[in-house]
């Protein structure tokens, strides 16, 4: 998976995620996917700025925006708020895991 295009399309078609994917892009697709628990296990597990900025994400999407704040800190990230698009913060997570320039 080399683009954030491709991840995206592999979320939409795939039912099950490409083989070898790095573990937090595993996260972000099993996220997308709508698989939260699955997602938050591996995320939880990479102890790294990285890591931890896919942990506050996730916390954002499951509504505990207190815990995203400690992860967000932990990411040396600046928090996000509530009201502020997820959709656009994953193809940002997605966008520099990848390399790549979001869509």
């Amino acid at each position: 998976m080399k683009t954030v295009d491709e991840l995206l399309r592999s979320v939409e078609f795939d039912i099950d995620p490409p083989a070898g994917l790095n573990p937090l892009v595993l996260s972000l697709w099993l996220a997308r996917k709508g698989r939260w628990d699955a997602s938050h296990e591996v995320a939880q597990e990479i102890d790294d700025s990285d890591g931890s900025w896919v942990h506050a994400y996730l916390h954002r999407v499951e509504g505990d925006i207190g815990n995203a704040g400690y992860w967000y800190s932990r990411s040396g990230k600046p928090a996000k708020g509530a009201g502020e698009s997820l959709d656009e913060e994953w193809l940002e997570i997605a966008a520099v895991l990848l390399g790549d320039q979001a869509p």
